[in-house]
């Protein structure tokens, strides 16, 4: 419990992950772009720090939780970054989800300065982020990753160890293939007993004990009834992790055309101005194809 915490990247999961941490009873010092959050957790106890370089010479493990693999390479490795202000020993662990590559690369380069670099992205939503059930998947050193799981357990409730370096991100590719594919599938089975005539309220009722069951199916058809379209996890976010899974895909020789047609419903999802939408209302698109909307009367 002495461990001093550093979590950069405070958005929509990394702010209530690194209230998480400081519930846990951790010492916690945040960092990010917008002020506004800092000044929220500091006013709850957290410390405030200017730069990603002033968290790493204040910790003994550090956090980040940004958008993309630009975003990473900027704080860990750039001017006034975690890699200036670190010191042997210290643990990086990055929530992001980014290429795998980019993550070997970092895990890398922080590796000629004696730091661990993890991949360890998460899966949940704001929802698990708020809660502390968050799925988290990591890659890296597996003696290094058993000596954090205390602290990955103040936000965190499945934490599993994937593999080296990178390997947390290829888990977090593959999950993103089966929650796009979900959201699809959602969309489409909702605008099917809509166009139909059959409520489709019931028809979620009717297959949630059955086959088709899964967190999907249980956790967003009554945000969309309700008529909640934010966010959850933004259908830009969704649209960058399914350019990440097609990216890898084409690295390795790997054809993925479910996960590319996936992709492509996002893209006119962007397209159609619903970007900061949540992922699930990508029944947008459906609606705009199908010409029928799911709370019509």
């Amino acid at each position: 419990m002495t461990k001093r915490i550093g979590y950069i990247g405070l958005g929509l999961m990394g702010k209530p992950m690194a209230r998480n941490l400081m519930k846990a009873g951790y010492e916690v010092m945040v960092h990010n772009r917008s002020q506004a959050s800092v000044k929220e957790l500091a006013a709850e106890g957290a410390r405030a720090a200017s730069s990603p370089r002033e968290v790493a010479e204040n910790s003994d493990i550090i956090f980040t939780n940004l958008p993309d693999s630009p975003d990473v390479e900027q704080v860990v490795l750039g001017k006034n970054g975690i890699a200036e202000g670190c010191r042997p020993g210290m643990i990086v662990i990055d929530n992001s989800t980014i290429k795998p590559e980019t993550a070997r690369s970092i895990a890398a380069a922080l590796a000629k300065k004696g730091v661990t670099f993890l991949d360890a992205p998460v899966s949940g939503g704001d929802v698990g982020a708020i809660a502390g059930t968050l799925a988290i998947m990591v890659g890296g050193p597996e003696e290094v990753f058993e000596s954090v799981v205390p602290v990955l357990k103040a936000i965190g409730k499945t934490i599993t160890y994937v593999g080296e370096s990178g390997a947390g991100q290829v888990a977090k590719a593959c999950n993103q293939i089966m929650v796009g594919a979900q959201m699809a599938a959602l969309a489409e089975l909702l605008i099917l007993a809509r166009k139909t005539g059959v409520d489709p309220r019931r028809v979620v009722n009717a297959i949630q004990g059955g086959a088709a069951q899964c967190w999907t199916l249980d956790k967003k058809p009554d945000r969309l009834f309700a008529g909640e379209r934010g966010p959850g996890f933004k259908a830009y976010m969704m649209h960058k992790d399914l350019g990440i899974v097609m990216d890898t895909a084409r690295t390795y020789g790997v054809p993925l055309p479910s996960a590319a047609i996936t992709l492509q419903l996002y893209e006119a999802m962007l397209q159609m101005g619903m970007r900061d939408l949540d992922n699930s209302a990508l029944i947008g698109v459906y609606e705009e194809l199908g010409g029928e909307t799911l709370l019509s009367e």
